[in-house]
């Protein structure tokens, strides 16, 4: 099986095209700032600035990839790695955010990487990702 990734549309652009606005912003600040202001406090600006960015990118980031040995779930900071036989199932309730995997050991994640604002996209990427869970699955317990 090649590996397969599913990422945000919406939900990537939208923070990238602020992260661009943000920084431009505190860079124009910068600059005009009147004059009395010190060389320390306009870096500070731009240093405020890459956090925001920084944060920004932590949230488009998020990514689910699936392959040959499981799935790797990239949500903000967090990367979490499964095997096919510890992921028992993936549901998207009406409404959700974004779907949900149910794992062996009783508890679930948040697949951030899938997002019901994505309307169609979302809803064909978890029953693709719902195929892969049900296939592997089934594949590893015989």
């Amino acid at each position: 099986m090649s590996p397969a990734t599913w990422r945000p549309h919406l939900a990537r652009i939208i923070p990238y095209v602020l992260a661009v606005m943000v920084m431009v912003g505190m860079v124009a600040l910068a600059v005009v700032m009147p004059s009395n202001w010190a060389l320390g406090d306009r870096i500070g600006l731009v240093v405020i600035g890459l956090i925001v960015v920084g944060v920004l990118h932590m949230l488009a980031r998020s990514r689910v990839t699936a392959d040959d040995r499981g799935l790797t779930i990239v949500n903000g900071l967090r990367t979490h790695e499964y095997e096919w036989a510890e992921v028992l199932g993936v549901s998207m309730p009406e409404g959700a955010p974004w779907p949900t995997l149910d794992l062996a050991d009783g508890s679930t994640i948040a697949a951030m990487g899938i997002q019901s604002s994505d309307g169609e996209r979302a809803r064909r990427a978890v029953a693709e990702l719902a195929a892969m869970v049900h296939e592997r699955g089934e594949a590893s317990e015989t």
